[in-house]
């Protein structure tokens, strides 16, 4: 992260956190109904916050080139959550939309240091390397790099180690051993830890 943006991430933080409300403005015309829950309940409020600071961020950390596309799925995820007021649990999906896109956003524009790094080995030909950094997001998040592509993976039930899945490939790790599925249809490929 840029050091500058760190510092002025870490003042926007303080201030924001200190806001009461959401980061828009409650007495201008709502757009959603879902709008207005999150201006009547305070930790949704403050979930909101906390994505404005995100959001913020990644887009001084994107390039050029990319705020274009980070500014369309902002747009995008904001007709996602204020679709909550379709389901019975309202509070629930809106939180749950604003957890896991601020774990998005922390995870591809890097805005914390991964709590690990993990290195494996996975079989050829050619053998390929595979590395996952691991977020402590909520929910837990990992960047997946291998064959020249890069994934962001949430965290997902399994009966054992970890699994992360996302854009229908899988990462599981347990006990020093990656098992990787990068393609719907393809193989799973065994890759120890480096």
């Amino acid at each position: 992260m840029r050091t500058g943006a760190a510092a002025a991430l870490m003042v926007l933080s303080g201030l924001a956190l200190a806001q009461e409300g959401p980061s828009f403005d409650c007495k201008q015309r709502l757009t959603s109904s879902v709008e207005e829950r999150i201006c009547k309940d305070e930790k949704l409020a403050a979930l909101d916050r906390k994505l404005a600071q995100a959001y913020g961020a990644a887009l001084y950390q994107a390039t050029d080139a990319d705020k274009q596309a980070l500014a369309a799925e902002q747009r995008s995820w904001v007709r996602a959550r204020n679709d909550c007021w379709k389901l019975s649990d309202v509070p629930a999906c809106v939180e749950t939309a604003y957890r896991e896109r601020i774990a998005d956003l922390t995870a591809l524009y890097r805005l914390s240091e991964p709590v690990g790094i993990g290195h494996y080995l996975c079989p050829g030909p050619p053998a390929r390397e595979l590395v996952a950094a691991f977020y402590d997001t909520d929910p837990p998040t990992a960047m997946v790099d291998y064959a020249g592509a890069t994934q962001l993976m949430r965290i997902a039930r399994s009966g054992s180690g970890a699994r992360y899945t996302g854009g229908q490939r899988q990462f599981w790790e347990h006990q020093g051993v990656a098992t990787l599925q990068w393609s719907p249809k393809g193989p799973e490929v065994s890759c120890p830890k480096k």
